[in-house]
């Protein structure tokens, strides 16, 4: 049949097209195969791939969440201290073993200092951003940037927090006014745009009362990626330089825009009045005097020059991130508490207690006194743990110890935080909410590598101390208020897998607030 379909086509349009269709066919498959031999001549064990589009492509087309994918793999090979994938055409390997992932982030950092992620400041704002720059440029801004997360810099932007809290808390008493039950996600969402805006960046948005103004319409527009925005990410894998050449935007052009208008606008403001207050914008105008006015790069070489859009870059990167995966831990957090009530009961025993020893006041302090609640979060971060993957770079040659593998210089490397931190090797009956994990005794009988909700090492999230205190002083104030309990709309067991590649509640998350009366 084959035979008679080949003679067909030959008389009917001539063996020279047949030629050319066979020719591009060959190339075709070439590009789309030629890297899915790695881990087998390297004899790492792995998934056999599939033309183009590897081992993802139920992810690429959306049939399968990030999560199913990621922790299919993991879960694929167990007791291996890693294993390949193919996102595309591109190979990873997948780090499973704690250890060698302690070695990745700490120990042998100086071989992995880059994410490798592909990128470029004229399709992505956020290239310029910390978590996508590399090398000494990485370092240099890190160091920079630093300064505006001390103790001294968050004691400052207590009252601003406590301003936002209170508005949530007078949101809340008027909700319940009219039903005893909400959704809180869109809340909390609003909630943590007007913190990171006030305490960060001075901005008074109101977001809270006002409901969805433009920063939270653009940074849903970042977060819940489109069709498009899918199409572009999974060409990276595939052609990166197809999509730096057509100048394909990675982020939304009009979240683009109103970022870079905004946080210029703020910046150049404070800088032209002479405002100087102790947080973050403060930071990145000195950063901006330093880098960018002084132009203290090689001026041979225009990579190494900062720009006004390196400073604009981390602005925005603060702003979207903080506000977005701060909002999902704390819904996540009153969700647990409210399926949990002795947990609820002992954390409110110890606020209670904590403030009495205070004098009654919510200070930054008293807030840094609280113990059980530090276990309460950390159980949250392991079960709902925001970031799915982190992603790691080879920069030069290393020998995985103890084992044949080189990692070449230039692999891509992924570490799976979700399968680990819901790995029963590590955290028993893992779908529980338990924070006795997190007790000292307990934490120390774990491997390091397996708890990295915010990464480890020099490149651990900058902003991990902002949220954590953010979160305190909500959960703090809730408490005090009200039992939060579960309602006949509260999703048992929650739906995690909601749109983009962040670990967030698909249908929302539904409680009951019932006020504590005091005597």
């Amino acid at each position: 049949m084959i035979a008679f379909i080949s003679n067909l086509v030959i008389r009917l349009f001539g063996s020279v097209y047949v030629l050319y269709a066979a020719v591009f066919l060959s190339i075709a498959y070439y590009f789309s195969t030629y890297t899915h031999d790695k881990w087998r001549k390297l004899n790492v064990p792995h998934i056999p791939p599939l033309p183009l589009f590897g081992n993802s492509m139920k992810m690429i087309l959306t049939l399968e969440h990030p999560i199913d994918f990621y922790s299919g793999v993991y879960n694929r090979f167990p007791g291996k201290k890693f294993c390949g994938l193919y996102q595309m055409t591109t190979p990873f390997l997948m780090i499973r073993d704690p250890e060698l992932i302690n070695a990745i982030m700490v120990k042998d950092f100086s071989f992995f200092t880059d994410h490798g992620v592909d990128t470029d400041p004229s399709t992505n704002i956020l290239a310029n951003s910390l978590f996508m720059l590399n090398g000494d440029r990485w370092r240099t801004m890190r160091q920079k940037l630093s300064p505006g997360f001390t103790s001294g810099k968050l004691k400052c932007m207590h009252e601003q927090i406590k301003g936002c809290v209170d508005q949530l808390m007078n949101v809340i008493d008027g909700k319940l006014q009219t039903c005893d039950h909400f959704e809180l996600r869109e809340m909390v969402n609003n909630f943590s745009t007007d913190v990171i805006g006030a305490s960060a960046f001075g901005l008074k948005l109101d977001t809270i009362k006002n409901g969805n103004t433009e920063f939270r319409k653009y940074s849903k527009k970042i977060f819940q990626a489109n069709l498009k925005q899918l199409f572009i990410q999974a060409l990276l894998l595939f052609w990166p330089k197809l999509v730096f050449t057509l100048k394909l935007k990675q982020i939304p052009e009009d979240a683009s825009e109103f970022y870079k208008s905004m946080f210029r606008e703020v910046l150049e403001y404070r800088e032209q009045n002479n405002i100087i207050r102790n947080d973050f914008t403060q930071t990145l105008i000195q950063a901006r005097k330093d880098l960018v006015s002084n132009n203290n790069g090689d001026e041979s070489k225009s990579e190494n020059k900062w720009t006004e859009m390196d400073i604009i870059g981390n602005a925005i990167l603060l702003f979207v991130a903080g506000s977005e995966t701060v909002s999902t831990l704390i819904c996540f957090c009153l969700y647990e508490l409210a399926l949990n009530k002795d947990i609820q009961d002992r954390l409110r025993e110890e606020i209670v207690t904590t403030k009495a020893k205070h004098g009654g006041q919510l200070s930054y302090d008293f807030l840094n006194d609280l113990h059980y609640i530090n276990m309460v979060l950390e159980e949250v971060s392991r079960l709902y743990s925001i970031t799915l993957i982190i992603f790691r770079q080879a920069t030069k040659n290393y020998k995985v110890p103890g084992q044949s593998l080189v990692i070449e210089k230039g692999q891509r490397i992924v570490i799976p935080i979700y399968a680990i931190h819901n790995d029963p090797k590590y955290y028993p009956n893992p779908d529980t909410f338990d924070p006795e994990r997190f007790s000292a005794e307990e934490k120390s009988k774990r491997p390091n590598g397996s708890y990295i909700p915010f990464g480890d090492g020099p490149r651990l999230c900058i902003g991990k101390r902002l949220a954590e205190l953010e979160i305190k002083f909500i959960l703090t104030e809730i408490l005090l208020k009200y039992e939060v309990l579960p309602c006949e709309k509260t999703e048992i067991p929650i739906n995690i897998r909601g749109s983009g590649s962040l670990v967030n509640p698909k249908n929302g998350v539904w409680l009951s607030f019932k006020p504590i009366v005091t005597i």
